[in-house]
């Protein structure tokens, strides 16, 4: 074939990468003693290896050593050990160190890459062009973090020991993205690499000896669920990091229920990569052909759903087809090999698997005339059209080269069908329209949104998801505080409510007995039961009654702040205006609330009075943050802008607790509604009145309907039917420690955000428990990335 010809059928011939440096690497090394703890290598304690082989032959590359619960043990003693010095370096020591890292991943950038495709099976040129360099990226963007920590996060420190559990699918990147902010925030790290990608990792802890990394500040163990476990359920870890599947992490959720433990996991998805009718079609097809067939489609956040407007859908489709025919599957260390192998024949089955239910379910799977190596886990770049959006392939996260195809008449619809799954990870817009993407982009229940691109990602910008997405997030000035806490200043420990079966006695001289209700949808509404439970003053005689909501009232008070499109929508101006106003007119009734109080808790007239100004100060507060606890724009290494925009979480759950009542509801209402969340409140279950007393408050303030909700009741129970209700977006708990573990367990249903002061409640009168740090709990910060030039 001459040169003209070969121009013509654009085939290549072999161009392979040279592996004999990682041969060499592996040949040298003792893998059976691969735990790298308090700096030195050692074997398991039981003994026990497994066998890492490579995808694209099946062949064994080394028998690794697989911790058991004693290495843990062993591993978080060493950090423990460690944390006091590390944590109490200067700033500049800790940049220096992460600083160092990097440089030496520099020297031996390609010894990375080459290893992380013979482990991985990626192909080479995303290893060598992608994951090594955006690692190294990591370490050093980090270095900045680390010196500016007392600048730009005051009052912040270093969470603690950290527990980090890491995927398969891009082994080197995710250690980085995960050591990386915790080194910098002052923490000790135990790391445990996938079983079936441990050598990078293996790798890296040699770097971490080179760079001077103090023994025991990061300890990496490789091992299974045995390991996995042992990291969770530790109670010398104070943080939990994990990325994988949804489903491992809705255990790891449930087995931290009530452990005091921070976590933040990053989960599956399924992604809508959406094509309008006014996009430049031949680059949107190429931004699809790294949205789904990167890394052979194991990417969490792989454009997996096509939506393509109708009347370019054929034409499209056409193009994707003539695409998929040229992409080369072969060996991973070929340069010009476009998809390699999947990660492990477990892998290769259970995707083979969801492409033949998907057939079944109607949909028609087309895949290129292409020849597949003899050897190894490979699965040709698979097309699925005539797909419901109900169909396996629709719903279902592959993680694998298959892409379900759906059409859509005009934005709404897209909207609608990109919303139309459990997860909410990352999307893809497509249009030379710029106003129509940055109109679809913030409706979009999704952590980061591509605009006319895919796959970028930088150390600079946050990614993480939404729903069963996971939460939390890694990268970025939101990335550092997951491993950063400050010190709220505590209040009471909450004891378990005692149901008591006394009649409350009558005061004298009572007035006209006036009926608490519910508040929902704006209106008062009287309890599903048609129960009242009974409120004592502080001496003893009857205050009031108020309704003994339920199950049914709770869905109600959901439906409502979900139905409620007014406040959300609503500028930050307006919602500060509607909190200035609440103000106002509580300050219109301060001596009647604090007589309440008197009333109701014994304090004195002076107390009662501060705490109602207090409160009105709060509003107040939250009134004139609610237009200016904004999001950021960032300038990553590319030409693009990153828009970091914050969004309210969405209907958020809140269980206030009973010191400082008044305070205390006001404190944690004022902020979610201030960042434009709609509120189910449950109020004080010994001083209920205060909330009830609101109602006319809130009625005259031009809160819209459906805003706040406030439902009476027995707190624990009432935190339970929030914890389980999978359209509450987010939890804020004070209550019980018990009532607090059984909460935080059931919210694994969607995975919602949950905030609990673990038994404790808070000094609300403190500035500490206000401002950012309860702001921060009601965004989510949505990356939008924006590109520009030619």
């Amino acid at each position: 074939m001459n040169i003209l010809e070969r121009y013509h059928a654009m085939e290549y011939g072999p161009a392979p990468e040279a592996r004999n440096e990682a041969d060499a690497w592996l040949a040298a090394r003792d893998f059976s003693k691969a735990l790298f703890i308090d700096g030195t290598w050692k074997a398991a304690g039981g003994g026990k290896t497994f066998e890492t082989s490579e995808p694209s032959s099946g062949k064994l590359l080394a028998k690794v050593s697989d911790a058991g619960a004693v290495d843990i043990d062993a591993a978080v003693a060493a950090a423990s050990k460690a944390l006091p010095k590390w944590s109490a370096s200067s700033s500049y020591t800790r940049a220096k160190v992460l600083y160092a890292i990097g440089r030496a991943m520099q020297r031996h950038q390609r010894l990375f890459a080459v290893l992380e495709t013979i482990d991985n099976g990626k192909p080479i040129r995303e290893s060598r062009d992608i994951d090594v360099p955006l690692a190294i990226r990591h370490f050093i963007h980090h270095a900045g973090w680390a010196q500016a920590l007392d600048r730009d996060f005051p009052g912040q420190k270093g969470v603690g020991v950290v527990g980090q559990i890491i995927p398969w699918n891009f082994p080197l990147l995710m250690l980085a993205w995960k050591i990386a902010p915790a080194l910098a925030a002052g923490c000790t790290v135990v790391l445990k690499p996938a079983e079936f990608t441990p050598l990078t990792a293996i790798l890296f802890a040699e770097i971490c000896e080179r760079a001077g990394v103090p023994k025991g500040v990061v300890n990496i163990v490789q091992g299974g669920p045995e390991a996995g476990a042992a990291i969770v359920k530790h109670p010398g870890i104070q943080k939990i990091a994990f990325t994988g599947s949804s489903e491992v992490g809705k255990i790891i959720r449930k087995a931290t229920a009530g452990s005091g433990k921070k976590l933040s996991l990053e989960l599956g998805g399924k992604s809508a990569f959406i094509v309008f009718e006014d996009a430049d079609l031949d680059s949107a097809v190429e931004g699809l052909v790294d949205g789904i067939w990167f890394n052979q489609g194991q990417v969490c956040c792989a454009g997996s759903r096509l939506l393509v407007q109708e009347g370019i859908a054929d034409a499209f489709i056409a193009k994707v087809k003539v695409r998929m025919s040229r992409l080369r599957v072969g060996s991973p260390l070929d340069k010009n090999t476009d998809i390699g192998p999947l990660v492990d024949l477990t892998q290769l089955d259970r995707v083979k698997g969801l492409v033949a239910e998907g057939a079944k379910q109607g949909a028609v799977c087309w895949q290129p005339d292409a020849a597949l190596p003899s050897s190894g886990y490979y699965h040709l770049p698979t097309l699925a059209t005539g797909v419901s959006p109900a169909n396996i392939l629709a719903q279902e996260e592959v993680f694998g080269p298959v892409l379900a195809t759906m059409t859509f008449r005009n934005t709404e619809e897209a909207i609608e069908l990109a919303n139309n799954t459990r997860y909410g990870l990352a999307a893809s817009v497509w249009s030379e329209n710029v106003n129509l993407a940055l109109h679809v982009a913030p409706q979009l229940k999704a952590g980061v949104i591509w605009v006319n691109g895919t796959n970028m990602f930088d150390a600079a910008c946050g990614f993480g998801g939404y729903r069963e997405s996971g939460f939390g997030r890694e990268g970025g000035r939101e990335g550092m505080f997951e491993y950063l806490t400050a010190k709220l200043p505590l209040g009471p420990v909450i004891k378990p409510a005692t149901v008591s079966a006394q009649p409350v006695e009558q005061a004298d001289g009572a007035p006209i007995d006036r009926t608490a209700k519910l508040f929902i949808g704006g209106k008062q509404t009287r309890p599903d039961g048609n129960y009242s439970l009974a409120i004592a003053a502080a001496k003893g005689k009857l205050a009031g009654e108020v309704g003994l909501g339920n199950r049914k009232d709770i869905r109600d008070a959901v439906a409502a702040a979900r139905a409620c499109k007014a406040w959300p929508e609503a500028t930050a101006y307006n919602r500060s205006q509607v909190l200035y106003y609440l103000a106002e007119n509580l300050s219109g009734r301060a001596e009647e609330f604090a007589a309440r109080l008197v009333q109701l808790t014994g304090a004195t007239a002076k107390a009662a009075r501060e705490e109602v100004d207090q409160s009105i100060e709060r509003l107040f507060l939250y009134a004139g943050l609610a237009d200016k606890f904004e999001g950021r724009v960032h300038q990553p290494p590319a030409r693009a802008v990153t828009l970091a925009l914050h969004e309210p979480v969405g209907v958020v759950g809140i269980v206030a607790p009973d010191n400082q009542p008044l305070l205390g509801f006001i404190s944690l209402v004022a902020p979610a509604l201030a960042m434009g969340n709609t509120v189910v409140a449950v109020p004080s279950e010994r001083y209920p009145l205060l909330a009830t007393d609101l109602y006319q408050v809130i009625e005259y303030s031009d809160v819209p309907a459906g805003a706040i909700n406030i439902v009476t009741g027995r707190s624990a129970e009432l935190a339970g039917v929030l914890a389980k209700h999978n359209d509450v977006d987010g939890l804020w708990l004070f209550a019980d420690a018990e009532t607090c573990a059984k909460a935080e367990a059931a919210s694994v249903g969607n995975l919602k955000r949950i905030w609990s002061g673990n038994g404790r409640s808070l000094d609300w009168a403190s500035e500490e428990a206000a401002g950012d740090a309860l702001l921060r709990r009601a965004v989510e910060v949505k990356n939008v990335w924006v590109p520009y030039g030619d």
